[in-house]
Order: C-alpha cells, then structure tokens, then sequence
C-alpha cells in the first residue's frame, strides 16, 4: 500500500467561489509542485463549489428536481473542476481522472509511470467528494486527509447562525459525528460529510481541517509542523 500519498479533499468553493479563482489555483499549484519535487504525491479530489449551486438554482426555477437530478448536477461540475485540476498539473498529473474510487483497477497504477498527482471527482448519487476523499484514502492506505475549504476550523454548531459558536481545534469522531449527524444531502453545508466520518471513523483515519487559502499553513501541514486547523481522529 501506498500510504505516503497524501489525500487532499479540495473544495469547490476554493476552485469557484463565483467565478474560477485562477489567483487561488496558481497558487496552489506552487505550493504542490514544490512539495512533489521533495518527493511527495498527492491524490487531489475536487468538489463542485459555487457551479454546482448555479446550475441546481438555475434548473429549479424551471421545473421540481429530484434528489437524483441535485446529485447528478453537482457530480458533473465536480468532474469539470477536476479536469481544470488536471490541465493544470498536466506535467505532473495522471492523464486519467478516477470517477470511481470502488473499481477493480487498483487506484496506485495512477502513480506507475512516476506521476505525483491523481485527479478524483464525484462518483454517484447519495455519496459526497468528501465520502470518495475518504474511500481513496482507504484504498491507499493513507492514514490521514487534508479537507481544504473556505473555513479555518470546524465549529460546534453553525457560526453563520449561532454567534456563541466555539471553534474546535480537536475532537474524536465519536463526538463529532453528534454534532453533524448521519445523513448526508445534496448542498449540505458541513465541515465534513457525515457519511464519510462514519467511515473514518471504522478506518480510523485522522482528517484535518483547514482554510485553503492559507498556503503558509498548508505547507505547516504538509510539513508535519504547528497548523491552525480542527483534526478528528
């Protein structure tokens, strides 16, 4: 197994807060470069962001959505930001995107020809990119998921509606899955899927959570150095 890739779960919000964030992606692609030139490989799985939103809003307007057809519009957006992901690691990147984390074909043949990076999206119906993230992650071996998105830290309870809100910067999954629940819907807005915690929890899998766009504290993570950030283990 090769579990010294390290699994990032990139959100959509920082690919396309509204418009494509070329600033955030060039950046970002810095950043990675330099850390696979060190020697590391990454398994980047991409969410929908801003995109997915406008395309259920705008389809709602005209007719009553299904469940099914929510889910189907976000995984194809997550998919378009995938190949932007790709193009822009081509140098590095399997040319190949993983739509299925659950194939016979064993997900390390993306790293066979010396490559740093594998390229994921949505997968199905029902399941988030947090849940493929977390699945890869398991197939890997990886023992630990970084969940980059456009908080600093996972809160108790909604910050957006509870001003008394509490930051966490640590807490198990037991305790965490009380506070998010267990069931996952299109467009949910939580740190982390509760689906895919379940099953980090059963992998025991340790997964960060932090700002992307702080790329001084991304590359603290990478470096196994002090980060700001909530991890759940």
């Amino acid at each position: 197994m090769k579990n010294d890739i390290i699994v990032i779960s990139l959100g959509g919000s920082l690919i396309v807060p509204k418009h494509i964030d070329w600033q955030f992606l060039k950046k970002f692609r810095e950043l990675i470069v330099c850390e696979i030139k060190k020697g590391k490989r990454f398994a980047i799985i991409t969410g929908g962001g801003y995109a997915a939103r406008e395309y259920a809003q705008a389809a709602g307007k005209v007719t009553k959505l299904t469940r099914e057809d929510l889910d189907w519009l976000g995984i194809h957006t997550t998919r378009l930001n995938a190949h932007l992901i790709k193009t822009i690691f081509r140098q590095y990147a399997n040319p190949r995107i993983n739509k299925n984390p659950r194939t016979k074909e064993d997900l390390t043949t993306h790293f066979d020809n010396g490559e740093g990076i594998m390229v994921a999206a949505g997968w199905k119906p029902g399941w988030s990119t947090d849940y493929v993230a977390t699945i890869i992650a398991e197939r890997l071996g990886a023992k630990k998921l970084i969940n980059l998105s456009n908080i600093k830290y996972a809160c108790d309870k909604d910050p957006k509606k509870y001003p008394d809100a509490k930051i966490i910067k640590e807490i198990n999954w037991k305790n965490f899955r009380k506070i998010i629940g267990n069931r996952w819907d299109p467009g949910l807005n939580m740190p982390f899927d509760p689906v895919a915690s379940k099953l980090a929890q059963q992998n025991n899998l340790e997964v960060i959570i932090a700002e992307g766009k702080n790329f001084k504290n991304l590359k603290n993570i990478l470096g196994e150095k002090k980060f700001q950030g909530t991890i759940i283990k």
